[in-house]
């Protein structure tokens, strides 16, 4: 066997080890489970910070709200909640409302809760969405 020969084996060994290092990163991330909400503790968050504005069952009726320029986002209507991406009531939730456009009345959580808290949040705020 030439030298030639050797180090193509060689080559080949290494592509197979980093195909199989690469397939199995691949499985091992596709396996991660993926967070599932804390809705009661969001629940009570939103009873807490969220209900003085949104109202009690989200239609944005809080006792707050008279007090705004702008009314607060009506979370059960589901024709308007269906154009809102996940990210975008995140990014307001955490960033406040002018980071996306909207009231700078929608103040920013971001040292208020960690990041899961706030995807917590938006899972919740989409409950009072009924079709």
């Amino acid at each position: 066997m030439g030298i030639a020969n050797i180090e193509t084996e060689d080559n080949h060994n290494v592509n197979r080890l980093i195909s199989t290092l690469a397939a199995c990163a691949i499985i091992a991330c596709a396996s991660v489970p993926v967070r599932a909400a804390d809705m009661d503790a969001a629940k009570q968050s939103y009873g807490t910070f969220c209900v003085k504005c949104h109202g009690p069952g989200g239609k944005g009726d809080g006792p707050a709200a008279a007090t705004l320029a702008v009314n607060p986002r009506n979370f059960t209507d589901c024709a308007a909640m269906g154009k809102i991406s996940d990210d975008t009531l995140f990014n307001v939730i955490k960033n406040g409302g002018a980071s996306a456009n909207l009231s700078k009345d929608m103040q920013a959580w971001s040292t208020g809760f960690a990041d899961g808290e706030i995807h917590d949040l938006v899972a919740y705020v989409r409950t009072f969405c009924k079709k």
